[in-house]
């Protein structure tokens, strides 16, 4: 990351690019015991949450983000009650979670304490849920978490995850993806964000390799736009437990049973089809 008078800039070195935010000010800047956490006021993004100097979330475009990460499999799912979110701290995806009537509690697990607490100040519209009596939060190694939960006691898993790199590579592997195959019931779905499919379609490969190796019946992975992350694409991919994550429920409807700015049936149809490089 390099930070001039007005300009915040992330460097995608192996990839030869980068993106830049225009910056007014900064608004918070503190060292975690994880990371580095910092809040920016930018000019036409809103606020600009990093860690260690990456994008993790913007006001602007973060709902794009956050609605592929849950609405998908909760959708997918028949009848989704009980949610795990590893990661997620700034707390987005699991607002969108409880927007679902028929999850009766949503856990989240986050390493880092602060990023919640930090989000809850500066961003309190993606912190909205957090006191719902069905969400528990908790501050804790989400791989272990998974390792030592009870089986069959989760109906959706989401890995909202920092990238694949040190304490966060462990929930890109088979070991874990293991983990979480037992600790889902029958159907159960698992959704991890996968990174960029112009830059990381390896990664993306190894995941759904992983994913099946680990006993996962069915996989896909969901396309979609994100303009301040590595490319301006993303992805999440989606491993079934006695469902095909390539068929979900919400197929017929035009619109969505909850309030959304991006996700509806089409873009969730859409979003699975495989552009031709990575068939």
């Amino acid at each position: 990351m390099a930070l001039d008078d007005s300009w915040y800039t992330e460097q995608w070195a192996e990839q030869g690019s980068a993106i830049s935010l225009k910056i007014k000010r900064k608004l918070h800047d503190e060292q975690s015991a994880y990371q580095r956490i910092e809040i920016f006021e930018t000019e036409t993004f809103g606020r600009l949450m990093t860690l260690d100097g990456l994008v993790m979330v913007t006001d602007r475009d973060n709902f794009i983000y956050h609605e592929m990460m849950s609405h998908p499999a909760l959708l997918t799912h028949p009848a989704p009650q009980r949610v795990l979110i590893i990661g997620g701290g700034d707390c987005g995806t699991l607002r969108e979670v409880l927007k679902h009537a028929t999850v009766e509690r949503a856990e989240q697990v986050e390493l880092d304490e602060r990023v919640t607490r930090v989000a809850e100040q500066f961003f309190p519209e993606l912190t909205e849920a957090n006191n719902d009596p069905r969400a528990r939060l908790h501050f804790a190694d989400g791989i272990r978490w998974v390792a030592e939960a009870q089986a069959a006691s989760y109906d959706v898993i989401i890995v909202d995850s920092t990238d694949p790199v040190g304490p966060a590579a462990g929930l890109f592997s088979e070991e874990f993806y293991r983990d979480c195959y037992r600790a889902l019931r029958s159907p159960g779905i698992v959704v991890g964000q996968s990174e960029s499919p112009l830059f990381h379609a390896t990664l993306i490969r190894h995941m759904q390799e992983n994913l099946r190796t680990a006993g996962f019946e069915t996989v896909g992975t969901l396309h979609f736009p994100q303009c301040t992350y590595p490319s301006g694409w993303w992805s999440a991919t989606m491993g079934g437990k006695g469902t095909d994550v390539a068929r979900p429920r919400s197929a017929g409807r035009d619109s969505p049973p909850v309030t959304t700015r991006y996700y509806n049936a089409d873009i969730h149809r859409a979003a699975l089809a495989l552009p031709q490089f990575m068939r």
